[in-house]
């Protein structure tokens, strides 16, 4: 019980997705986006709903969060918010590769090399901020 219990959690973890920041190109207004700290947040969000949009500005968490906005609109950075955006195409292969069916979505990433990161949770529909903000400040 105990190996199938290992071997399932190992498979489990081996489903988690790499992304590389030099191949998928976002951009933080007009500049490319190049990673600096070691874990993020990833929330990927839609701005058509302005309440997540303004909660992740004003958020104040320990980790970093990159917030990925399903319709590329410019959003200005805040203290802990970095928010992304990028091409049809770069945006969609996103999607498909995180299998991300709702919004908003959330998940942590991890640095492995150099540009080169890690998922380090599985993904999960984000239902309210203000909870994250309790649950992810006892980590």
């Amino acid at each position: 019980m105990i190996a199938a219990a290992f071997a399932y959690f190992n498979y489990k973890f081996s489903e988690y997705k790499f992304i590389d920041f030099k191949e998928w190109v976002f951009y933080e207004k007009n500049d490319i986006f190049i990673p600096t700290h070691e874990k993020y947040i990833v929330v990927f969000y839609s701005s058509k709903d302005k309440t997540v949009t303004q909660q992740l500005a004003e958020i104040n968490l320990n980790l970093p969060i990159l917030a990925i906005d399903y319709y590329n609109e410019v959003h200005t950075n805040s203290a802990t918010t970095t928010f992304l955006r990028s091409g049809t195409k770069n945006s969609l292969s996103f999607i498909q590769r995180f299998n991300i069916y709702e919004s908003p979505s959330i998940f942590f990433i991890k640095k492995s090399k150099d540009t080169l990161y890690k998922q380090d949770s599985m993904i999960r529909k984000l239902d309210n901020l203000d909870d994250l903000t309790k649950n992810i400040e006892s980590l």
